[in-house]
């Protein structure tokens, strides 16, 4: 069967289950906090803040809340999320009409700096004793536009829309919207990419098997799959879930898409038993691949699960072109999902930047902070330059 890539299928819920996470909490009770897959560090940092505001901070006054329609969202919370408008035409003529005196990108690093830091600092203290599972920080940067939805101090029926105040928003839930138009993946591909100094380095096509784990019951597991000649796929890495250890929000006024900061963490899975091995490789070559099921994959009726052990909770399909610098990797994927506990689908596109060399240089002994500081602000401003602009795609 031709294989169809995920963002031409046809999908009736292609939207609904972007990756927007649940609002987050400065700190948990527990030494990790799940919310759907999603999972958080004890101390986990969570910050929002507005990029754009005058020099007595507050918002200018033609920033507005405007309902989104997103079928999600909508049907989860039964409310329209908000997200911030900007009604000028252009960047030029909304800093007229402020006075700010520091660049924003410099706003943004300044603001992120010491909460990468104070992360760091206790994510290291896990790296020390690793065991056998390897834990492997990230720190990223993705695109798309934060919404704004009702919390328990907070109903959207109260907020004001026209006068927007950054009390007011601290106090909602947030979420980042990040399934982008086709136009602006082409304008980065074709029109950023040559001109920002990085090289192509491939392209990947991988399957993401998750299962649960009765075993390890606050955790998922994912295995990377590639597909074999004979159709079949072929297991060749096994990690734990993803745990956020620093969520960092930017909304960006002068710009109509915003910005997450992210750190975190990942346990990769080395010193498996024979028989762990063998229950995941058998679930994983039972799946049929077929691109014209969501996730692109599926198995047999009462194949989905493994020994009364492992049991497939969501699969992944992801085209990924990835491009290099000395600095970082940029990543281009094309998404499909799909969702076995809630039986969603959804087809997305991505852009997002994995900061490699920030990283690096925060794991070295005595890094200097005025370093660290100084490749923020650098590799900020290029996205600022650079990836923040995109035609209207939410309504």
């Amino acid at each position: 069967m031709a294989y169809i890539p995920p963002h031409k299928r046809h999908s009736t819920d292609a939207r609904m289950a972007s990756p927007i996470p649940e609002a987050m909490h400065p700190q948990f009770q527990r030494n990790m906090n799940k919310s759907g897959t999603i999972f958080y560090a004890d101390q986990a940092i969570s910050k929002w803040f507005a990029v754009g505001l005058d020099d007595d901070g507050q918002f200018p006054p033609h920033m507005h809340l405007e309902p989104i329609s997103y079928e999600y969202l909508e049907r989860k919370t039964g409310e329209k999320p908000l997200a911030l408008v900007n009604s000028v035409v252009t960047e030029e003529d909304s800093k007229l009409e402020r006075n700010c005196s520091k660049n924003p990108w410099e706003i943004i690093a300044e603001n992120v700096h010491q909460e990468l830091v104070s992360s760091f600092e206790i994510l290291r203290n896990e790296m020390d004793d690793q065991g056998s599972e390897k834990i492997k920080p990230t720190l990223v940067a993705r695109l798309g536009k934060v919404l704004f939805r009702g919390s328990p101090s907070v109903g959207l029926e109260s907020v004001n829309k026209t006068q927007v105040e950054e009390s007011t928003l601290t106090k909602l839930r947030r979420s980042l919207y990040t399934d982008i138009p086709s136009s602006y993946m082409e304008n980065i591909i074709d029109g950023v990419v040559p001109v920002i100094g990085v090289d192509f380095e491939g392209e990947k096509d991988v399957y993401t098997v998750k299962l649960s784990d009765n075993t390890r019951p606050d955790a998922t597991i994912s295995c990377k799959c590639s597909v074999l000649e004979n159709k079949k796929l072929h297991l060749y890495k096994v990690k734990l879930n993803k745990v956020r250890q620093m969520v960092i929000d930017v909304s960006c006024l002068d710009k109509n898409l915003d910005l997450r900061l992210m750190l975190c963490s990942r346990r990769i899975l080395k010193d498996l038993a024979d028989d762990e091995m063998n229950s995941l490789r058998d679930l994983i070559s039972s799946a049929v691949v077929d691109s014209y099921r969501k996730g692109g994959l599926k198995w047999l009726l009462g194949k989905t699960s493994s020994c009364g052990r492992y049991r497939v909770i969501g699969v992944w399909h992801a085209i990924t072109k990835a491009y290099r610098s000395s600095s970082f990797r940029l990543e281009a994927r094309d998404t499909d999902r799909y969702d076995y506990r809630t039986r969603t689908g959804a087809t997305t596109r991505e852009i997002y930047l994995k900061l490699k060399r920030i990283v690096s240089e925060i794991q070295e002994p005595g890094a200097e902070s005025d370093s660290i500081s100084k490749m923020l602000e650098d590799i900020l401003r290029l996205i600022w330059d650079n990836f923040l602009c995109c035609e209207g795609f939410l309504t």
